[in-house]
């Protein structure tokens, strides 16, 4: 059985890095939005052109960057959405109501700091935790039917 992980949501850290690593040898494929902060904000105006005021800008690269989002969590068989500590996530929470519409996997991560606010977030997900590594055992378990070592 092949899945396709969708990994949505904080990008100032190597999380996604360390559930890549840690499905070594696993009969998975990723995806992800755009990283790149300043390419992910400007992508609308450098293609579609530029726009005086913030919001149309913002706009315009929202509307660039659903495009990809849409597409990766449609195709997804399991969506993992992470949330920071540092800023709001507001795209990483409508993520993930997204992939709860849709009836996806979903596995949230987040720290204790974010447990409250996230509460109806976490009530769609099948699964939550604090740690990236978990996700990876998660799906290791869920492709080989093995728990960790």
């Amino acid at each position: 059985m092949t899945l396709k992980v969708y990994l949505s949501g904080e990008i100032h850290t190597d999380w996604r890095e360390q559930i890549i690593a840690g499905c070594k040898g696993l009969d998975v494929s990723f995806d992800a939005p755009v990283t790149d902060h300043d390419a992910s904000d400007d992508c609308g105006v450098a293609i579609l052109g530029a726009e005086d005021q913030k919001y149309w800008h913002d706009h315009k690269g929202a509307m660039v960057n659903a495009i990809r989002t849409r597409k990766g969590i449609t195709d997804a068989d399991v969506v993992v959405v992470r949330f920071g500590e540092k800023y709001k996530q507001w795209n990483a929470a409508f993520d993930a109501g997204f992939a709860a519409a849709l009836g996806k996997s979903l596995i949230v991560v987040h720290g204790p700091e974010h447990q409250h606010p996230l509460k109806e977030v976490d009530a769609a997900a099948l699964a939550v935790t604090e740690d990236p590594a978990k996700v990876a055992e998660i799906l290791r378990y869920v492709l080989t039917g093995k728990l960790p070592a």
